[in-house]
């Protein structure tokens, strides 16, 4: 039988595993590495920090408190990185004049085309959504969200198929759309559209699927990163842009925070929702991470909710985007 010294010796060394975990997660989380278990890391650190809690727990009941005492400082830590995204308000980031009309918008990756397109429409016939960005397109699934009656919902479209592998994306549309290109440089589609929604100038919208760094070397990973964000600060100077996708990248990840600039900002910041994980969504266990994000420039989320994508490994996203109206900010006395 275990004597109580042995115990809490035991306990004591569990604790103190658990912080360190919560401890790397934070590194990882602001290191500069494109190393993949650095990234990986980093795209975990939420859970990571619930593990250090559960440390500290357990570091209490054995009396260990210096080592309480280190894991709540790394739950402290961890807190005060996370924070911002459960207060609404990102600040620097939500214009004034946001009083153009209200877009609505869907992100839905269908995991190799298998998710099931009759549901897909649904979907978005049910709650009345105005763009659909989708990744993981292949020909067939283009043909069956067709014989679902999407393009009757959405009329304009702008998909780009490579085949059976899933690297294809879409972005099916209320509004007639224009200036449409597949970004170079990327392993997946990733699509840019102007969205003639009424106003003095299009709405800019990207429909992104970065290379995954569990899949692709972390270099890579962080290249397609850094692409983006070269288109992003390309189109800064425009009224109203958004990026919708699976980006493939968490909030906690160092490099998805560098989108973050320029007036770029993270509708769960916007709106306080959290990290609102995405993936997986066809497990036991809860959704872990939130890749599954959008970024709004200029336009300001109003709602967001996660919605069920029936046979994908994804959650999906609706947002209610309010544009900016120079225009109409300019007349105002």
């Amino acid at each position: 039988m275990i004597d109580r010294r042995t115990a809490r010796t035991t306990a004591g060394v569990f604790a103190a595993t658990c912080g360190g975990l919560g401890a790397v997660g934070l590194v990882a989380s602001i290191a500069n590495v494109e190393n993949r278990v650095v990234v990986l890391l980093a795209s975990q650190t939420p859970l990571l920090l619930v593990i250090a809690l559960l440390g500290a727990v357990v570091a209490a009941f054995a009396e260990r408190w210096t080592v309480e005492a280190a894991c709540l400082v790394v739950c402290a830590l961890g807190v005060w990185m996370l924070s911002p995204l459960y207060i609404p308000g990102a600040p620097g980031a939500l214009p004034s004049n946001a009083t153009g009309p209200t877009v609505r918008i869907m992100q839905a990756n269908i995991k190799v085309g298998q998710a099931d397109p009759s549901a897909l429409v649904r979907t978005v016939r049910e709650r009345d959504v105005d763009v659909l960005t989708v990744q993981e397109l292949t020909d067939e699934s283009i043909a069956g969200l067709h014989a679902a009656g999407l393009d009757d919902l959405l009329p304009h479209r702008f998909v780009v198929s490579h085949g059976p592998g899933g690297e294809g994306g879409g972005i099916y549309s209320r509004y007639p759309l224009s200036n449409t290109r597949n970004l170079a440089g990327f392993l997946s589609a990733n699509l840019f559209a102007d969205l003639d929604v009424g106003l003095r100038e299009p709405l800019a919208l990207f429909a992104v699927h970065p290379a995954p760094a569990y899949l692709f070397p972390a270099p890579l990973w962080a290249k397609e990163l850094r692409e983006l964000h070269s288109e992003l600060e390309s189109n800064a100077l425009r009224d109203n842009v958004v990026v919708s996708g699976d980006f493939n990248a968490t909030y906690t990840q160092r490099q998805y925070r560098a989108l973050l600039t320029d007036g770029y900002a993270d509708v769960a910041d916007q709106l306080g929702a959290g990290l609102v994980p995405t993936m997986p969504a066809d497990r036991r266990i809860p959704p872990l991470i939130g890749i599954d994000r959008m970024i709004t420039k200029g336009a300001v989320a109003t709602s967001l909710e996660r919605i069920d994508i029936v046979g994908s490994d994804h959650h999906g996203l609706v947002v209610d985007v309010r544009l900016t109206n120079p225009v109409a900010a300019q007349s105002t006395p």
